[in-house]
């Protein structure tokens, strides 16, 4: 792993742990294990570490996307079926872009709007329906929410749904945008 990488995880995981706030370029080092200076040649600011992680999510999404294009069971059940936490180099970049978002950076809330209207996009290639496309995407959202909220993405925990519970939904959502 580079050294770039190794710093833009480190600030990845103190977003998600600390906040943005608290996120400084000393901790970052420290995190990282790597001198200041080293951070600095990389990264001359943490708006410039916000930048790499900011392009590092837009790089994900870009995967993300060609997966969903390619997906065999349609763009609609993908974004469904892969809208839980794993822990993945996607979700960990979401989640701690998300953080600067919510602490009103607007190039990430900017890269956030982005990677939804992406996805919707792509949902709406299958859906010509603009309201049935941003069903499927909520649903999606929601199952991510829910994991995220409850601290475990465990189907079988009380009030939870997998993915597999909700594809007859799609389907019926996708069947009827059809007809």
């Amino acid at each position: 792993m580079s050294a770039r990488d190794a710093l833009l995880d480190a600030y990845q995981s103190l977003l998600q742990e600390a906040g943005e706030r608290a996120t400084t370029l000393t901790a970052v080092a420290a995190r990282a294990g790597v001198s200041k200076g080293g951070l600095l040649y990389h990264f001359a600011s943490k708006e410039a570490l916000a930048a790499g992680l900011i392009a590092r999510l837009d790089a994900l999404v870009e995967e993300d996307l060609a997966q969903m294009r390619a997906a065999a069971d349609g763009p609609s059940r993908y974004y469904v079926r892969t809208s839980v936490w794993t822990g993945g180099a996607l979700d960990n970049a979401l989640i701690a872009v998300a953080q600067l978002a919510q602490e009103s950076h607007v190039e990430a809330q900017r890269a956030m709007r982005r990677a939804r209207e992406q996805w919707l996009e792509l949902i709406g290639t299958e859906v010509d329906e603009e309201a049935t496309a941003h069903a499927i995407l909520l649903l999606g959202d929601g199952l991510y929410f829910d994991a995220a909220l409850g601290g475990g993405t465990d189907p079988a925990e009380p009030g939870r749904f997998s993915p597999e519970q909700l594809m007859p939904i799609v389907d019926r959502l996708l069947r009827a945008a059809r007809e």
